[in-house]
């Protein structure tokens, strides 16, 4: 199962999905690989991995055509396997833009290794770049996290209406699993925000909820997984708990 954590807005907790999502689904020895499409490298350094050992990464295999195999590497959290980004992604949109199926790349590249791992999650840039395309036509399904703001929320309706236009020209199978409620804290506002978004997409919206936690703000200084980090905390119980509700899901799918 490929799941793509996607939203063309930054600040909204992409990174701190795939992480600790990867790691909360690999803790019952499932083993999972994390894929870092993000030219700022942010999923690859809070996995522990210093800016001068980012190489080979997932930029190779998309503008190098380096065997995805070549690029995996684990990560102090057991049966999670990482493969790295790097600033090179930042030209991909150039380099891939003739290039003949371009935007099946990364599923081409996928394929010898969805076998080896129960789950790969695809950290995504926050555009919908040739990157991003890419992840959309490898996945199987879809992950939005969105904070409970406005602006946050409005960009929400255009990002869905962009994903269907992209499944429904390139023919990708990657079905919404779900909109993911990030940032989550007390306030008027945050209510309003979160019944509106619960109103309007039902029960698209994950039950779980992510509250905004200083320690998975901490995380990333330590290169640890909210797990290794803080292991104790509600955001540690609160992405248990979305792993629990993404398996199900995937179940009902089925």
């Amino acid at each position: 199962m490929v799941l793509a954590v996607l939203n063309n807005k930054g600040g909204v907790g992409k990174t701190t999905t795939s992480v600790n999502l990867a790691a909360a689904l690999a803790g019952p020895k499932r083993r999972v690989l994390l894929v870092d499409l993000d030219s700022q490298s942010s999923a690859s350094l809070w996995c522990g991995v210093p800016r001068t050992h980012l190489r080979p990464s997932s930029a190779n295999v998309l503008l190098d055509k380096l065997p995805m195999l070549k690029t995996v590497r684990p990560t102090s959290t057991p049966y999670l396997d990482l493969v790295p980004a790097a600033p090179e992604l930042a030209n991909a949109d150039l380099a891939l833009c003739d290039v003949v199926d371009r935007e099946s790349t990364l599923r081409h590249a996928l394929e010898p290794v969805r076998q080896r791992y129960e789950f790969t999650l695809l950290d995504c840039p926050p555009s919908l770049s040739l990157v991003g395309v890419n992840a959309l036509v490898a996945a199987d399904a879809l992950l939005v996290p969105v904070t409970p703001q406005f602006l946050a929320m409005e960009g929400l309706v255009n990002l869905l209406a962009m994903v269907e236009q992209v499944r429904t020209r390139l023919g990708s199978k990657a079905k919404l699993l779900g909109v993911l409620l990030m940032m989550v804290a007390p306030g008027r506002g945050t209510t309003e925000a979160r019944e509106r978004l619960r109103s309007q997409y039902r029960e698209r919206v994950f039950h779980t909820e992510i509250g905004a936690s200083g320690a998975l703000a901490e995380a990333p200084a330590s290169g640890k997984t909210i797990f290794q980090y803080a292991p104790r905390t509600r955001g540690a119980d609160a992405f248990s708990r979305l792993a629990g509700e993404v398996l199900e899901r995937l179940r009902t799918r089925k």
